[in-house]
């Protein structure tokens, strides 16, 4: 008896640690893009980017060491947008993720949720999602609604989450957020 569990067990093993998201429904979308770096990619290009000498580069090194990793869902389809902020919502909401921030300007809406992590600097996860129009380069005339979720990670410090933004360049409200 003590084989046969042994074997279910070890036969288990690799399925306990694959952890679902509620957010792996939209990677095989056909309406949402999706952008995943994983832990690893992340080591490579801090350990890449690790002799830097900028102030910036130094600062995105340490935070890449720290994130597990990273998922951005982008779309411009208005079926799939509000898809991804009902599930959003409902994440949100079942995770006990707390509202770290609210920007609305103009038609843009950006909000910061994270989950705390050990201590006040410190989250174990970071989601923004921001909502808008985009002014496409039709004559001024045609909009194009953008929606971009990411969520984010790890044993993360919030005082270098600056630094990443900037270098991804996810989206141009976080320029304004900069700024202000």
């Amino acid at each position: 008896m003590k084989k046969v569990i042994i074997i279910l067990l070890a036969g288990m093993l690799p399925y306990l640690g694959i952890s679902q998201s509620i957010f792996d429904k939209f990677e095989n979308s056909d309406r949402i893009g999706t952008v995943t770096i994983n832990n690893g990619m992340l080591k490579i290009a801090a350990t890449m980017m690790a002799d830097d000498k900028d102030e910036d580069t130094k600062d995105f090194v340490e935070l890449a060491k720290s994130i597990n990793n990273i998922k951005i869902f982008l779309s411009e389809d208005d079926g799939a947008a509000a898809d991804m902020a009902t599930t959003m919502k409902q994440y949100v909401r079942s995770s006990k993720l707390e509202e770290l921030m609210k920007v609305k300007d103009g038609d843009t809406n950006l909000k910061f949720y994270i989950k705390q992590g050990k201590n006040e600097d410190r989250v174990e996860e970071l989601l923004m999602f921001v909502t808008g129009i985009d002014d496409k380069e039709h004559g001024g005339n045609h909009h194009n609604f953008e929606t971009v979720l990411l969520t984010m990670t790890g044993d993360i410090d919030l005082t270098k989450v600056g630094s990443l933004t900037k270098k991804m360049k996810l989206h141009k409200g976080l320029e304004k957020l900069d700024k202000e």
